[in-house]
C-alpha cells in the first residue's frame, strides 16, 4: 500500500467493482484507515484486506471512489497517465478508419480506464470535459500529455478547450467552468465527417461541441435516404439531415426547438452547398409531429434523434411514455414502405426496454416493422460490458409497412 488512506469495503459489497466496473458507492464502505482530502488517491481493500486497487475519493459524491487501477501497487504519476492515454489513442487508430481520426473521441472516461474525464479531438483542437474532483486535479497534465502523444505521431495540436460545464460537477462539489485550458486558437473549428463539413463551436455547442457518437449511424442513413423525402427530428446542427442531403435525398426538413442550433444547421447546409435540398425549421418536435399527422403529411424517411428523455432511473417510466409517443407520431408520418430511424441516448433506457417501447408504438398505430439495422455508438465511444453506463446509444433502422 502506497497512499495515506486505506478504504475497506463491507463484507459482500463491491459487487459492481468486482464484476468489472469502476465505481464504489458510499454505502459499500466499512472503515477508513489513515487520512485523506477529497480528491486524493486511496488504496482499496476488501473486507478481508485483499487488495482491490487504487482510486480517488470524494465524500461529496454518492460514487465515493472511482478506480484508476486494479493493481494495488500502481503509482498515479506522469508515466501512468502517459500509458493510459497512449493506449486510448492506439485503440482509436485500430478501430477507426484513418479519415475518421481527424475528429473523434480520444478518451471516454471509465471505458478508457480514466474515470471522470472525456476528451474529444476536433481536427487540431482538444476539448476536455472533467466531471469529478479526483481527475480534475490532473486535467491540464492529461491534455498536455495527449498533445505530446499526438506530436509523436506527427500530429500538431494547437491547444485544449475545457467544457466542464455539465451539472454533474455540482454532485462532486465542483464549480461549473469552461475556457481555454492551454494554447491559443479560434474556438470555431471546421471538421469533416462522412464527407460532410461542419463548423463546430466548442464554446456554445452541446456537450463538447458536437455529437461524434452517431458518426457511422449518420453514414448508414446516406444510403437509405437516396431519392427520398426526409424528415429529421431533433436535428440539432443538422447532422442527419445533411447526411441525407449528401446521400442524394430529394428533400430534407430538419426540426429543432433551438434557434441557435437551427442557425448552425442552416450555415452547415450552405457550407455543403445543400441549402436548396436541406431546409430547417425552428419547432418543438413534440408539438409539430401531431400537427403534421393532422395535416396528412408523409415522408419516405423519418429520423428520430431526441435528447435523453431520462437521466435517472427514477424518471424512466415517464421517459417510456415520451419515447412511445414520438415513435407513434413518427410512424404515422412514414409512407407505407418507407423507413424509420429511431434512437435513445439514455443508458437508463436499456436496449430491451427501448425495443419493447418501439414495438408498443408500432402496434398502437397498426404498423409492422422490418428491421434493417441495429446499431449503437461509434467504436471511439467503447462499451465496457461490466459498466452499464458506457452503453447508452441504441439506434435502429426499420422499414415500415401497414398491417395486412
Amino acid at each position: 500500500m502506497s497512499h495515506n488512506a486505506i478504504i475497506k469495503l463491507k463484507k459482500g459489497e463491491g459487487r459492481y467493482l468486482k464484476a468489472g466496473g469502476a465505481w464504489i458507492y458510499d454505502n459499500e464502505i466499512d472503515v477508513c484507515s489513515g487520512s485523506y482530502e477529497n480528491g486524493d488517491i486511496v488504496d482499496v481493500v476488501d473486507f478481508d484486506d485483499y487488495p482491490l486497487g487504487v482510486g480517488y475519493i470524494n465524500d461529496n459524491s454518492r460514487i465515493r471512489i472511482r478506480m484508476l487501477s486494479r493493481k494495488p501497487d500502481t503509482v498515479i504519476d506522469d508515466a501512468f497517465f502517459y500509458q493510459r492515454l497512449k493506449a486510448a489513442w492506439e485503440y482509436r487508430k485500430c478501430v477507426l478508419a484513418p479519415q475518421d481520426l481527424s475528429s473523434c473521441r480520444v478518451v471516454f472516461g471509465e471505458a478508457d480506464f480514466l474515470p471522470g474525464i472525456t476528451i474529444d479531438k476536433y481536427e487540431d483542437i482538444l476539448v476536455v470535459q472533467s466531471l469529478s474532483l479526483g481527475i480534475d486535479r490532473y486535467k491540464l497534465k492529461i491534455a498536455e500529455t495527449l498533445i505530446q502523444i499526438f506530436s509523436e505521431d506527427g500530429i500538431s495540436i494547437r491547444g485544449a478547450y475545457e467544457r466542464s460545464d455539465a451539472k454533474e460537477r455540482k454532485k462532486e462539489g465542483l464549480p461549473i467552468h469552461k475556457g481555454i485550458l492551454c494554447g491559443e486558437f479560434d474556438t470555431n473549428i471546421e471538421i469533416v465527417e462522412n464527407n460532410v463539413h461542419y463548423l463546430v463551436d466548442v464554446v456554445n455547442g452541446q456537450k463538447t461541441g458536437f455529437f461524434l457518437d452517431q458518426k457511422y449511424n449518420r453514414l448508414a442513413m446516406q444510403r437509405i435516404c437516396k431519392n427520398k423525402h426526409v424528415l429529421d427530428c431533433f436535428t440539432h446542427m443538422g447532422t442527419f439531415a445533411l447526411n441525407a442531403g449528401y446521400g442524394g435525398a430529394k428533400s430534407v426538413l430538419g426540426l429543432d426547438i433551438s434557434e441557435y442550433a437551427i442557425q448552425q444547421a442552416t450555415e452547415n447546409a450552405k457550407r455543403n452547398h445543400l441549402q436548396e435540398t436541406v431546409q430547417f425549421q425552428v419547432a418543438n418536435v413534440l408539438d409539430e409531429l401531431p400537427k403534421m399527422v393532422a395535416d396528412g403529411r408523409k415522408f419516405d424517411v423519418v429520423i428520430l434523434d431526441p435528447p435523453a428523455f431520462t437521466k435517472s432511473r427514477e424518471a424512466t417510466r415517464q421517459a417510456i411514455r415520451g419515447y412511445r409517443e414520438i415513435n407513434m407520431q413518427g410512424l404515422r408520418l412514414v409512407e407505407n414502405g418507407g423507413y424509420l430511424a429511431t434512437c435513445s441516448c439514455s443508458h437508463f433506457m436499456t436496449q430491451e426496454l427501448f425495443v419493447k417501447t418501439v414495438k408498443e408504438a408500432a402496434r398502437s398505430v397498426h404498423k409492422r416493422l422490418r428491421q434493417v439495422e441495429a446499431r449503437t455508438q461509434a467504436p471511439d465511444h467503447p462499451i465496457i460490458w461490466a459498466a452499464d453506463e458506457s452503453f447508452y446509444l441504441k439506434f435502429y433502422i426499420f422499414q415500415v409497412v401497414e398491417e395486412m
